[in-house]
């Protein structure tokens, strides 16, 4: 009989609906002339035109099947243009979190990463991977960060084995963000330990994130003078 492996979950413990379930909610439809007549999008597709993606709600497969189409289809559109991501996740399935941030570093356009809300968890990762010089965060934003968990059941040899993946995923993502913040990998792995959470000024100097934006002409780059 096959086992069910589990999904190793990096997330705060309120995550619960998932991304197609607020899709599939009421969407804003816009109307935009063209040579050729009307032609009505959906608000996300009229967006995508913009090259804004949505990473919004938990991260789990499905949100990943989508998010990394639109960045795909993005760089096919034109390889040397931004992509502009929004995120408001309270973080979720750690595979699917990284299918994610590798196609983020995969493609050829820089990818702009926007807090809105929170970026907890596998979303901080998002966050944080942004292009450098590219990160920022709204000023009520809420980031956080910690190591991944997850369930396991079944036999000894079974938890044991799923007991190490979940460590070495620990390692992996503490040299993630090692890299991206410029941090010491001992700090990274004492911050991760529990939950760390920051506003946008302790995420900035933490190094998740490089500015704070208050509006879309006023950059807060550093607090220092």
């Amino acid at each position: 009989m096959l086992s069910r492996t589990p999904k190793m979950l990096l997330q705060t413990p309120g995550a619960r609906r998932g991304f197609h379930s607020i899709m599939s909610s009421l969407v804003p439809m816009v109307l935009e002339q063209s040579p050729r007549g009307e032609r009505v999008f959906d608000i996300y597709s009229r967006l995508l035109k913009e090259r804004i993606v949505f990473v919004h709600g938990p991260v789990n497969d499905d949100m990943a099947s989508l998010v990394t189409a639109q960045l795909l289809f993005l760089e096919s559109e034109n390889p040397d243009k931004d992509v502009y991501m929004y995120i408001n996740s309270p973080g979720g399935i750690v595979s699917s979190g990284l299918a994610i941030y590798d196609t983020m570093q995969y493609i050829q356009p820089k990818v702009n990463t926007l807090c809105m809300g929170q970026a907890a968890s596998m979303g901080s990762l998002l966050l944080a991977g942004g292009a450098p010089g590219c990160r920022s965060a709204l000023p009520n934003a809420r980031i956080m960060i910690h190591q991944p968990s997850g369930g396991a059941q079944g036999m000894a040899s079974d938890i044991a084995i799923q007991a190490e993946e979940i460590i070495k995923l620990r390692t992996r993502l503490n040299g993630l963000y090692a890299s991206h913040t410029g941090k010491p990998l001992k700090v990274i792995e004492q911050a991760m330990d529990r939950d760390l959470f920051m506003d946008p000024r302790e995420a900035q100097e933490f190094g998740i994130v490089d500015s704070i934006i208050a509006n879309r002409k006023a950059p807060q780059s550093s607090g220092k003078q």
